[in-house]
């Protein structure tokens, strides 16, 4: 079926300051609400979709949509009524609910789909006059244009005009129907109550469905509203009441009134053939193209005002957001939407981009509910509508309209997908700043309270991974720390960068400003952490009771990574601290550089093939298991790829060296690690010796650090490693909790 022009879905009108007294519900809400509902398709496509469904599919299809619609008007009802609905109309619904990046997503081709409709409704007027009256002599796109720039003109001089001209055009809508119900049959007709042999139901469905859309015309005035959440609800559901018993009578008259062939062939002309008075239905019509087309034209720029206002908009383009007079019109804005117009009738054929832009209003629609969904899930403190509506009925609402989507058009639906889309992570990507809140945070809350809640304290071998507390103090001096942290978590796991302050360098309020500094600081260095500033009197006191607080629930950092102390008056301290945080189950990991060496780790890992030593010694328990699990995660981020792991055992006899060799290799092999395995004969050097030799061409080395069970042997054994290692490239003492099985994670019965 090849119709004359595409209909869109009949556009909101935007708010318009008439009056200090402000308008009522009669005026603001209902009257602007029904005229968008009763459109040109109740005129020129009713009888279409009565002679292809019959009188009970057109009743079912009618209810369907109406239901759609009426989900919808509750959800826009309790946003509403929620807040004050500034210019925008949708788009600041949308935007102060689902965040800026939501809003631009929608508000942008919102704004489009509306300056293009005032384009369709005046080319479906122009072919209407052309249509009745074929001997005027005057072509079709200068009729379009004369009433587009005269539309433009009107929403420019007199918006107050077009406000009270809704008025004569609901009384033409009125006479239109009255002359319809009053009039009388064609022919002699059988009624046909169900038709299943023409076009099928859902196609039928998807040609009336855009004809109850339009309720957003109240919303857009809810700044010029007297009361605006006692006439915001009555208004939108009496007008959604009212459309619906229209749509519902309408097809009792035409099913008994002529068959279904004529409704069919004469679709256009039908209602005028029945009705008393033949001119009332192009009266009806010409009011409805009309009325779209002055609502398009003055909520299109409205709609540009906020997006710019907002800094959605580039900033060469802010001066959108300017607003003339003490009623703050958006003229420059009207220009412009008016320039788009014109070059929209000057194209004339928008049947490739009319299906896009319905889909822009039903994203919106769908988008809205969602809102409403979502606030009405969280039940946030802050949203206390005054209509109350259950946030089953907004994602009902939600589904009917993405399903309606489809069944109107997918490919439209895919491609007004993309285009939200794009514009979303445009949008995100710029990282505007707003002074509201919205509903993701809360969101969020609710996933992250459901996750504690779910998670159990046992810690579980499968899905274990490292969670990071760095004991790094100012980011700045230890970068190295967080650097290894990052790599090792590849973004799945928690990192949380820490200091100890000293006792009473800041108060509470302090503390908070300066972790929002480090914060917005990592953040600019891609890396994403939270951070935890304590104060305490000794810095080591600090570290170990901010390892015994800190944590949510069963989320707590399960491995402490500091830097090492090249400081021998505080060895003792620093040695027990570590014995502490061992004692508290927690894996010790201490990087220790060399800041001799002339290059950096981790740059040079970008620039050439690289290697990890790994050195085995206490077999795969505890230090052994996680020291492989650390090398495996380093060598798998994609920066370090490029390596390789050497995993090093000494033997100190030559006849256990083939043995040695076989029961490694049968390692790697079983564990699934790609590792290089290398036996080395201790041939009568010690161990530091051969560590020097052997990793000294290394770029990053793993070594265990033996069990504090003893204080001053561990002290001692530390201080040994620090001498092992001197010179050394940058090293990793790796010290494993005593209680977890880190051989089940590596999968090794």
């Amino acid at each position: 079926m090849k119709l004359p022009f595409r209909l869109q879905p009949p556009t909101p009108k935007s708010p318009i300051e008439n009056s200090p007294s402000g308008l009522g519900t009669f005026g603001g809400v209902y009257t602007p609400s029904i005229l968008t509902i009763l459109g040109v398709i109740m005129y020129l496509r009713f009888g279409w979709v009565v002679g292809n469904a019959g009188l009970i599919g057109t009743v079912l299809i009618v209810s369907l949509a109406n239901a759609i619609t009426f989900l919808t008007a509750l959800s826009v009802c309790a946003i509403a009524t929620d807040r004050v609905v500034r210019t925008g109309g949708a788009y600041y619904m949308i935007s102060r609910s689902l965040g800026i990046e939501t809003g631009g997503a929608v508000g942008i081709p919102l704004y489009f789909a509306q300056a293009l409709s005032v384009a369709l409704y005046t080319i479906g007027f122009a072919e209407s006059v052309v249509t009745a009256f074929p001997d005027l002599g005057i072509s079709q796109l200068y009729i379009a244009l004369i009433v587009t720039v005269g539309v433009g003109i009107l929403a420019l001089t007199s918006a107050s005009i077009a406000i009270k001209a809704q008025y004569f055009i609901m009384g033409a809508i009125i006479l239109s129907l009255f002359s319809f119900y009053f009039g009388h049959p064609i022919e002699e007709a059988q009624i046909e109550m169900w038709v299943s042999d023409k076009e099928p139901f859902w196609e039928v469905f998807a040609v009336f469905f855009p004809a109850v859309t339009g309720i957003m015309a109240g919303v857009n005035m809810s700044g010029d509203l007297r009361d605006p959440i006692k006439a915001l609800p009555i208004g939108t559901l009496a007008a959604v009441a009212t459309g619906f018993i229209i749509y519902v009578t309408l097809p009792i008259f035409l099913a008994t009134r002529a068959s279904g062939v004529t409704l069919i062939d004469e679709q256009r002309f039908v209602m005028q053939e029945m009705a008393y008075w033949g001119p009332a239905i192009s009266l009806g019509v010409w009011g409805a193209t009309l009325s779209s087309a002055i609502g398009s034209i003055l909520g299109a720029p409205r709609i540009l005002q906020a997006l710019a206002r907002d800094g959605i908009l580039p900033r060469w383009m802010r001066f959108l957001g300017e607003g003339s007079g003490p009623s703050d019109e958006p003229k420059t804005g009207t220009l412009v939407t008016l320039a788009v117009a014109i070059a929209a009738v000057c194209i004339g054929d928008l049947d490739l981009i009319a299906p896009v832009l319905t889909m822009f209003f039903l994203t919106t629609y769908l988008v809205l509910n969602i809102s409403a969904g979502l606030e009405g899930l969280l039940n946030s403190p802050s949203f206390r509508p005054s209509f109350k509506v259950h946030w089953a009925l907004s994602w009902l609402g939600a589904i009917g309209c993405l399903g309606v989507m489809f069944l109107i058009n997918a490919v439209a639906t895919c491609v007004a997908g993309i285009v939200v889309i794009g514009i979303y992570f445009w949008v995100r990507q710029r990282e505007l700043m707003v002074t509201w809140g919205d509903v993701r945070r809360g969101i969020w809350m609710a996933i992250l309270r459901m996750a504690i809640l779910q998670t159990d304290h046992t810690d579980d071998t499968k899905n274990w991974r490292p969670q990071f507390l760095v004991l790094s103090g100012a980011p700045t001096k230890r970068w190295p720390l967080i650097q290894l942290a990052q790599a090792l978590t590849h973004n799945r796991g928690l990192i949380t960068v820490s200091s100890v302050l000293p006792q009473g360098s800041r108060d509470i309020a302090g503390q908070a400003v300066l972790e929002r500094r480090i914060r917005d600081y990592l953040q600019r260095r891609g890396v994403q952490a939270l951070v935890r500033l304590i104060t305490a009197p000794d810095p080591f006191d600090g570290a170990e009771r901010l390892v015994e607080t800190y944590g949510l629930g069963s989320i707590v950092p399960n491995t402490i990574l500091l830097g090492d102390s090249q400081q021998m008056t505080h060895r003792d301290r620093y040695c027990q601290m570590i014995a502490n945080l061992y004692k508290a189950q927690r894996n010790v990991i201490v990087l220790r550089e060399n800041s001799e060496l002339a290059y950096d780790p981790w740059q040079e890992s970008k620039k050439r093939r690289f290697r990890i030593d790994v050195w085995w010694g206490g077999g795969i328990q505890g230090n052994g298991s996680l020291m492989l699990i650390l090398a495996y995660l380093l060598h798998s981020n994609p920066q370090w790829q490029k390596g390789e792991i050497h995993l090093k055992l000494v033997v100190m006899d030559e006849s256990a060296l083939s043995e040695a060799q076989h029961n490694l290799d049968k390692l790697v092999q079983d564990l699934r690690i790609d590792a290089v395995s290398e036996v080395i004969l201790a041939n009568g050097r010690t161990f530091a010796t051969i560590l020097k030799q052997s990793s000294k061409g290394a770029d990053f080395i793993f070594l265990g650090m033996p069990s504090p069970s003893d204080d001053k042997l561990f002290v001692t054994n530390y201080e040994r490693l620090q001498q092992w290692t001197q010179n050394l490239p940058t090293t990793v003492f790796v010290l494993a909790a005593p209680e977890f099985n880190f051989q089940e994670v590596l999968g090794e019965n």
